[in-house]
């Protein structure tokens, strides 16, 4: 009777420390799948802008101001070799009514990368040229009278690469795949940068052929005056920039022959964990036809505050003034064509939560 009860016993604790082990190995295995599963990441942005044209109407909205949900994995294929993937969905959180859940999307690609010959990704994402030496625009929050430089090409359908750093020096390609099923037919348009950076200095150079289906290169048709084509002339771009312990300062120009120029410069100035940034941009149309709106300028300042590692406030506001180029909402009784003010005030209030 003994014997049989210590024979049990013997057995029960071999049976338990079994399940023990095995539990052990499930959960190694449990932390090996979890590290292997994709990252998922988001963020909701809310503002609140009042919007005022001097002389005209002015309006004030409770707003998205990107809200997202992104997907992102990479996997080693060998060693020294690596893909990767990318899908950022957009959301509006600011009304329910009509609201669609997931209705866009913002970024989404494939790719591989190596430390021996860079990477190669395609899909949607920003493009080899807003990399380069879009800083300014792509800076602010609300960004509502920010002024892009004059390239055509998009975000979609690219083919990208970008090689390893040699020295400092990263050179980038991009080629947009339009079939023959989008507007304007079959094209190639392509992007070419470079950008070499050394210690607090960054210097960045691109060009945009601007040969796609855009409002630059369509073919003209008398017939439908939208379709005017102004050129397809490449869209130049630099940029520098320079941090000196908590400030960045940037300079950048953008240029397209016959279509307009555009500049600014920019400051950044953190101090623990507020953020304080002031701009100034300018573009200027070109061409012969002076039709007397040919010149935008903007003021922006921003003052943004960290409150944790995921949630952060800003306050911003921008000037708009140059020619008269802001539409006041309003007609002129006796001609009936549109009026038109030199300036444009903006003020913004938003917060962040990202994970």
């Amino acid at each position: 009777m003994k014997k049989t009860l210590i024979a049990s016993a013997i057995a029960a604790i071999s049976f338990s420390g079994a399940v023990a082990a095995q539990a052990t190995l499930n959960a190694s295995e449990m932390a090996e799948k979890m590290d292997a599963m994709p990252q998922v990441y988001g963020n909701i942005q809310l503002v609140t802008t009042y919007d005022d044209v001097k002389d005209g109407a002015n309006s004030t909205d409770f707003a998205d101001n990107g809200s997202t949900i992104g997907v992102k994995h990479d996997h080693l294929i060998a060693p020294g070799i690596t893909g990767f993937f990318k899908a950022e969905l957009e959301f509006n959180a600011d009304d329910k009514a009509g609201n669609k859940g997931l209705d866009s999307f913002d970024e989404a690609y494939i790719g591989v990368k190596g430390d021996s010959f860079g990477q190669v990704w395609i899909g949607s994402d920003d493009s080899t040229f807003e990399r380069a030496v879009e800083e300014i625009s792509n800076f602010w929050e609300v960004a509502t009278l920010s002024l892009s430089g004059s390239y055509d090409t998009g975000e979609g359908d690219l083919v990208q690469y970008m090689t390893p750093s040699f020295g400092g020096m990263t050179l980038g390609a991009a080629v947009q795949i339009n079939g023959n099923d989008k507007a304007g037919g079959k094209s190639y348009p392509y992007q070419l940068s470079a950008v070499y950076a050394v210690d607090a200095l960054e210097l960045a150079i691109a060009m945009d052929s601007n040969d796609g289906a855009s409002a630059y290169s369509k073919r003209f048709d008398p017939a439908v005056a939208s379709t005017q084509s102004v050129n397809n002339e490449n869209t130049y771009g630099l940029r520098a920039s320079y941090t000196l312990d908590n400030l960045r300062l940037t300079g950048q120009f953008q240029t397209r022959k016959n279509v307009r120029d555009s500049y600014g410069l920019m400051g950044v100035y953190t101090l623990g964990q507020n953020q304080f940034a002031l701009s100034y941009e300018v573009r200027e149309k070109d061409g012969t036809a002076k039709t007397g709106n040919n010149t935008t300028d903007t003021i922006a300042i921003q003052a943004l505050r960290n409150l944790s590692d995921n949630l952060y406030v800003y306050a911003e506001g921008y000037l708009g003034g140059g020619d008269d180029v802001y539409d006041t909402g309003r007609v002129d009784g006796t001609t009936g064509s549109d009026i038109f003010s030199d300036e444009r005030t903006v003020a913004a209030v938003g917060a962040t939560y990202y994970f």
